[in-house]
């Protein structure tokens, strides 16, 4: 069996800067590294995952690609809470502070060319509203995607 080859893990840090940045933010009870697979506990929760890697066309040069990585940051809160009046203004405070923290950190401390906070690459850092039941339990959640615009990845040859 032939050894995994190692050239990919310029990921690693940047994974680790996305998710300290919800750590950091004081906002959240937990902050989970994946999509959680039961329902996450009382009070705000968080989750950041890998969502998808692709070229950037306008940013490649001719011997050598630019990537866009894209994070997706979850946060969930249970809909039975009380009080129920705090639920959404809690929820759009912690996302506007996610997107404040990106948006004052947009190269994470220079491990990136820059989150992508206008959508010069196509998605936008954005945050959108929604609900997820989980385990049974209905959850208020909000999704935070996170384009990561990552110089010199991957060369070209021919």
């Amino acid at each position: 069996m032939s050894q995994p080859d190692h050239s990919e893990e310029w990921l690693d840090p940047i994974f680790d800067a996305v998710v300290s940045e919800f750590q950091a933010c004081g906002w959240f009870d937990k902050v989970n590294r994946h999509e959680p697979k039961v329902a996450p506990g009382t009070g705000l929760t968080a989750a950041v995952w890998w969502q998808r890697t692709r070229p950037a066309p306008q940013q490649s040069g001719l011997n050598i690609t630019t990537s866009v990585v894209d994070f997706i940051g979850r946060i969930y809160t249970s809909m039975l809470q009380e009080p129920a009046d705090a639920v959404d203004p809690n929820m759009a405070k912690a996302s506007s502070n996610i997107i404040r923290r990106f948006s004052e950190d947009f190269t994470l401390g220079g491990l990136i060319q820059r989150v992508d906070l206008l959508g010069a690459q196509g998605q936008a850092l954005e945050s959108i509203a929604g609900y997820i039941e989980q385990s049974g339990v209905l959850f208020r959640a909000v999704t935070i995607t996170i384009p990561c615009v990552v110089n010199n990845v991957w060369n070209q040859t021919e």
